[in-house]
């Protein structure tokens, strides 16, 4: 059926709005469409903010913006995603103190507690076109939590697989001339599979020092200091609920390859008048499997107690297997002086 020059007219400006609109990013899809909205243009007169899914953050860990607005009416407007309502985070300006605030309301805490020790992280929200319109989220940190130090080695890289081997050639038919007939020709051998490539080796656990100490103050906080020759990280535990677990395994040794399949043997030709076919050729064999690598070794570690923190060891979980999964040495303890950390 053909279909009128205005029709087509209607539906190339029907695309190419389209076209615009998308170009304007996916926010603005959805404001054009209703599923979207953006406050600079409504009567806001407050907003009032929380943090999904608790509202204290621990070091290294993050939560969503809930942002909830009132209009004029009382209408309210919540944000996209854990608010489950309409309005996009680009509707509001975030002037963050300690923690980070992403364009999509996510508010990340830094790992390293030095950053957050001893204040409260705050999160000033702004309505975009109503600057007046402005709310203050307080973010406590917390440290009642499970952390984790991770010092062990990588896995090897598994090996590659053999390459299947090439299939034979058929054998020529013979010759069907019934005054000179032939037997068929014999199928060509089929060609060895290639070798798997050997596994790589497990990479060994790091020897790892770890310092404990208590913070001074009224409530009980553990410092911790958890170093090898490559890295360190520091930790302030709750012992009232919060643990750290630290481990130096050594890395599984890469499986090897599995060989590839030889190829199958040519078929025999067919033979002439009174001839027979000729016999196929041998399949070749499978090419042999790669050598697993080596499991790396467990590392060893060293933990350094300060006699007034001595009470909080049960609060601390170590682990240095080696590849295979058999224990390393045993974990090393000093009740010794050690100052504050930090």
């Amino acid at each position: 059926m053909a279909i009128p020059v205005s029709g087509l007219r209607i539906a190339s400006v029907v695309v190419a709005a389209i076209v615009v609109v998308a170009a304007a990013g996916c926010g603005s899809v959805g404001v054009a469409l209703g599923t979207r909205t953006r406050l600079d243009r409504l009567p806001i007169v407050s907003i009032s903010a929380t943090l999904h899914p608790q509202p204290g953050l621990s070091p290294g860990m993050s939560g969503r913006l809930i942002i909830v607005a009132a209009a004029e009416d009382g209408h309210r407007l919540t944000t996209v995603g854990e608010g489950h309502g309409t309005v996009l985070f680009d509707s509001f300006t975030f002037d963050p103190t300690i923690v980070h605030v992403s364009g999509s309301g996510i508010v990340s805490l830094p790992s390293d507690p030095r950053v957050s020790n001893g204040q409260t992280a705050h999160v000033r929200i702004t309505v975009v076109g109503h600057p007046n319109v402005v709310t203050d989220l307080a973010v406590a940190p917390r440290y009642d939590v499970k952390f984790a130090a991770h010092f062990s080695g990588r896995s090897g890289i598994d090996g590659s697989r053999g390459l299947d081997g090439l299939s034979g050639s058929d054998g020529t038919a013979g010759s069907t001339d019934p005054s000179n007939p032939s037997a068929g020709g014999r199928g060509s051998d089929g060609a060895r599979g290639g070798d798997g490539g050997d596994g790589g080796d497990g990479s060994p656990g790091e020897n790892v020092h770890v310092w404990v100490t208590l913070e001074p103050g009224t409530q009980p906080l553990i410092q911790v200091r958890a170093a090898s020759a490559a890295h360190a990280s520091f930790f302030l535990i709750d012992p009232n609920g919060g643990s750290l677990w630290i481990d130096a395994n050594g890395g599984e040794g890469g499986r090897g390859g599995s060989g590839g399949r030889g190829g199958h043997g040519g078929s025999g030709g067919s033979g002439g008048f009174g001839f027979p076919n000729g016999s196929p050729g041998q399949d070749g064999l499978n090419g042999s499997d790669g050598h697993a690598g080596l499991d790396g070794a467990a590392g060893n570690i060293l933990v350094s107690v300060d006699p007034a923190a001595q009470q909080y060891l049960d609060h601390f979980h170590f682990s240095n297997k080696d590849g295979r999964g058999l224990a390393g040495r045993a974990p090393q303890v000093r009740i010794e002086p050690v100052p504050p950390l930090w």
